[in-house]
């Protein structure tokens, strides 16, 4: 009895050790499987995001003549979809291709950066210099200022909806100032600098006339930079290029704009490249982001520039 006590044991132990093992394998297969699965979604995520977007022409074929469409649209600054860069690469596409009849920079932005601006500014009067039969318009829909404005105004013309809102030639800058909160906190900021006004826009130490000043000479010559390029490219359009208001600041409607000579025209896509350049068929050169480049800008958004946020300072601004 004992030895079959015994045998009993081991056959049951030798069960269970089995029974185990099975259950390990097919534990095994199933995160195989699992991480297969993860990989190929992976792998197939990828090729669809490094895949360039497919190229949008409300049904024209760039094989035919038609009135080329690059879009303005939301903020003007680096590594935003209305950066100088894709802005540039989109006008050079259309001037490039020999079946461009015209070309509509379509706008809805409230402007941004100075420097992005002045150089789309600057290739847009480039591009027609090298391409004198092809004419530029600027179309604003529901905004084209400050910066946007700045773009426009390098235009052969420019329209706008009757109640667009228009202008906005102005600059600004940003900032907040904590030290009487620090004051009441207890708070002792201590900023250690190489140089004399290295720390001059710290919002947590007080004001400076002396650098007050500066920082406003600075601004106010970007502010004269935006107003000579708007005069360079309006030219005689201005009807008062001596208005008092006219540079400062305030924006206004499509209508309004046309009475001051700021557009030259009422009118939106279609029309102007039915009625005035003669092509109605449209392709949108615009540089479309895939899902991985916008992935990939936020992931890797600037912490200075999130820091200057939280210092609540912001460059200048054409505004």
């Amino acid at each position: 009895m004992s030895n079959e006590s015994n045998d009993d044991k081991s056959w049951k132990l030798l069960e269970k050790t089995l029974l185990a093992s099975v259950q390990e394998q097919r534990r095994a297969r199933r995160w195989g499987i699992f991480f297969k699965t993860l990989t190929f979604i992976y792998l197939f995520g990828v090729i669809l995001m490094v895949t360039p977007g497919l190229d949008f022409s409300k049904g024209a074929s760039k094989s035919k003549s038609h009135t080329a469409v690059v879009e303005i649209r939301g903020m003007i600054a680096d590594q935003e979809a209305a950066s100088a860069d894709n802005i540039v690469g989109s006008l050079r596409s259309a001037f490039e291709d020999a079946n461009t009849k015209g070309v509509i920079l379509r706008i809805n932005s409230p402007g941004g950066s100075p420097v992005q601006s002045g150089y789309v500014y600057d290739e847009i009067r480039r591009l027609r210099g090298e391409h004198p039969d092809i004419k530029v318009y600027a179309v604003i829909s529901d905004l084209g200022a400050s910066g946007a404005y700045y773009i426009a105004s390098a235009a052969d013309s420019i329209y706008a909806d009757k109640a667009s809102l228009v202008g906005s030639i102005g600059v600004t800058a940003a900032t907040f100032g904590f030290v009487g909160t620090m004051e009441k906190l207890g708070v002792d900021r201590r900023v250690y600098t190489s140089g004399e006004h290295k720390a001059f826009l710290d919002p947590f130490q007080p004001q400076k006339a002396d650098e007050t000043a500066f920082w406003q000479s600075v601004l106010n010559t970007t502010h004269k930079q935006f107003i000579a390029s708007v005069k360079q490219g309006r030219g005689e359009r201005l009807k008062d290029a001596e208005h008092p208001e006219l540079f400062s600041g305030l924006i206004w409607t499509g209508e309004q704009a046309l009475q001051l000579g700021l557009i030259d025209g009422l009118g939106n896509t279609s029309s102007v490249a039915r009625d005035v350049i003669g092509e109605k068929e449209l392709v949108d050169y615009t540089v479309q982001e895939t899902p991985f480049d916008r992935f990939a800008k936020k992931l890797g958004a600037s912490v200075a520039e999130h820091a200057a946020m939280w210092m609540g300072f912001s460059g200048p601004t054409l505004r």
